[in-house]
């Protein structure tokens, strides 16, 4: 399960050692460390990261292959996710120090930066060849984050981005090695502790007005 812990004015969330997939007990715990760093005072800011092969393959297959009538809510769970990070009123960092899939990949689009690992592991939105279509919710935060040229092949090709890839497609802000990856990040995230604060949660939400809009509408989560 998700653990949260603090290294200096830097919360790091650990999102698990397995395929760190969102199962609604890992999205609620997930939402209650979010609700520990927002609810901190002072100067402060986020890591994101995992500990070994994933850093996330995103939804829970499984589970919803169980509970089909929950369909709906389970995909309102996911975008609630993903817009808390995107508007989160401190600065936040993922260090992607393995694979990164489809959710897994959106909920890293939906950090103010990535750091990512540049020999091993990919990025990846395999929706195309699963059969999965985007929600609006989902399109509407990838087009937010990635330019339309980037979004455009990474969404209709299901293309794996290794590190060097990604971060020349502008997927990731910087690569590092294996041993390096959570570093970087603690020390990009640590150079922003000072803004964290209303003001970052203002000129986030404005700023991604449009997607956030569409992804707190749990009127039509699957459309």
């Amino acid at each position: 399960m998700p653990t949260l812990h603090r290294d200096g004015e830097v919360f790091v969330l650990n999102l698990g050692d397995t395929e760190n997939r969102f199962h609604p007990d890992w999205l609620a715990e997930v939402g209650q460390h979010l609700d520990t760093v927002t609810s901190a005072e002072g100067p402060r800011a986020l890591v994101t990261s995992a500990t070994g092969k994933f850093f996330s393959n995103g939804l829970d297959l499984d589970w919803l292959s169980q509970h089909t009538d929950g369909l709906a809510g389970y995909v309102g769970a996911a975008h609630h996710l993903f817009e808390r990070v995107l508007a989160l009123p401190v600065p936040t960092v993922a260090a992607l120090q393995g694979h990164t899939f489809a959710g897994g990949g959106m909920l890293a689009l939906a950090h103010d930066f990535r750091v990512m690992r540049a020999d091993r592991g990919y990025f990846c939105l395999p929706e195309v060849d699963i059969n999965i279509p985007f929600t609006r919710g989902m399109t509407a935060l990838i087009q937010a984050r990635l330019s339309k040229k980037t979004a455009h092949e990474a969404m209709t090709t299901g293309r794996r981005y290794g590190g060097t890839d990604a971060l020349a497609a502008g997927i990731v802000d910087a690569v590092a090695h294996e041993d390096d990856v959570l570093s970087t990040a603690l020390e990009m995230a640590g150079s922003l502790v000072g803004k964290a604060g209303p003001t970052l949660g203002t000129i986030k939400s404005r700023m991604y007005a449009p997607a956030l809009e569409v992804l707190r509408d749990t009127s039509t989560p699957l459309d």
